[in-house]
């Protein structure tokens, strides 16, 4: 395996946490994963922005993920920017760079957005990383937010995020059917001249086009391995005719693993509905691809479901249709050094920053999900080899 250098394309590693309200203190678990991403000596840490969770609440019980004994409710997840400046403010040891993977374009202003990241930046001495995405519709319709044109609204975030850094704190206006600003003024500065940079989770030709225009890295979460290199180099091509640098474009990507000490422990947990039930946030497409179509029809995954609204036997049905295929092509699975061998197929194909999530806590058996911190934690040191 290559070894990681010096310069800036050297190999990075983040840790994802999905920032859930615990007992017996709600950030019990958040800081446990966050001093193992330090011992592991991962580069970063990251949290999601979701008011509700993307797991059906109706198998989010003892009797499917153990760890509920912990995490009662899924959906009682806490504020991301207020997290990390948490972390920032408590935890002196490591160094860690603090990012929101991936913050909502259409729920957040984003004169608020740039705000929130710019504190962060100063707070931390440099630390902060804004993650954006277009968001998915269950943390928009329900909350009052229209979900329309999702991929305009954020190409005009963007565009707003970058029009008010670069305002110099002179008053600036500019036209915009979403966020137009009118004589508004951003007066906070930079970090040592720099702002936070700014990795945009995207997918489609035009989403991908827009990530070239304005992104700091591409970050995507559900694609296939064999797919990334054409789309990084859509990216590429897209801010290069935008008069920037390509190769300044890093290419990331954020998965989910299933780590065990043994492959018996991994086939165990890949069998149970609760980590099943990740593959609902894949698109039909994907699904198609393993010859089984999605059991919520003609959907976007991730950007349509409203699992609020699964109920628990609606759910069971649904995920006793999910091939092991899926699952193994869309999350990283098996022993630690089976996590890195597969992650080198990722950076052999242009990725330079993987974060992971560790799912495997889902499974019925608390103490084997527990227990799966450790071999996580060791995927997460055996990366830095890369």
């Amino acid at each position: 395996m290559r070894r990681r250098s010096n310069s800036k394309n050297r190999f990075g590693v983040g840790v994802f946490d999905q920032i859930v309200n615990a007992q017996p203190w709600p950030a019990a678990p958040l800081r446990a994963n966050y001093l193992g991403a330090v011992a592991a000596g991962a580069d970063s840490f990251w949290v999601g922005d979701h008011l509700n969770s993307l797991f059906p609440r109706s198998i989010a019980t003892r009797r499917y993920v153990g760890a509920a004994r912990l995490v009662p409710k899924v959906d009682a997840i806490l504020e991301p920017w207020t997290v990390l400046g948490n972390l920032a403010a408590r935890n002196r040891v490591g160094r860690l760079r603090l990012g929101v993977s991936v913050t909502d374009a259409g729920r957040r202003n984003p004169a608020v957005t740039a705000q929130a990241a710019a504190t962060l930046h100063l707070l931390s001495g440099g630390r902060a990383v804004l993650g954006i995405g277009t968001g998915e519709r269950e943390g928009n319709e329900p909350y009052g937010v229209e979900w329309s044109k999702p991929v305009t609204r954020l190409e005009e975030a963007l565009a707003t995020i970058r029009a008010l850094w670069n305002s110099g704190g002179e008053l600036i206006s500019r036209d915009s059917p979403y966020f137009p600003l009118r004589d508004a003024v951003f007066d906070l500065p930079p970090h040592n001249g720099k702002w936070p940079e700014i990795w945009v989770a995207s997918h489609g030709p035009r989403m991908l086009r827009i990530t070239g225009r304005y992104a700091d890295a591409w970050v995507p979460a559900l694609i296939a391995p064999t797919e990334y290199a054409a789309r990084l180099d859509v990216v590429r091509s897209a801010a290069s005719d935008a008069g920037r640098d390509p190769m300044s474009i890093k290419g990331a990507w954020q998965g989910f693993a299933v780590v065990g000490r043994t492959r018996d422990d991994v086939d165990e947990a890949l069998s149970t509905d609760a980590i099943k039930a990740a593959a609902l946030l894949a698109p039909a497409d994907w699904w198609e691809s393993h010859g089984v179509a999605h059991p919520m029809g003609s959907t976007g995954g991730a950007t349509d479901i409203m699992p609020q609204l699964i109920d628990e036997q609606t759910a069971l049905s649904y995920t006793r249709q999910v091939p092991q295929s899926l699952l193994r092509e869309g999350l990283l699975t098996g022993t630690p050094n089976d996590i890195v061998e597969q992650a080198a197929e990722w950076r052999d194909r242009g990725v330079r920053h993987i974060t992971l999530g560790n799912i495997s806590t889902l499974q019925p058996n608390f103490r084997k999900g527990l227990a799966s911190t450790v071999p996580f934690l060791q995927a997460i040191r055996g990366l830095k080899r890369l």
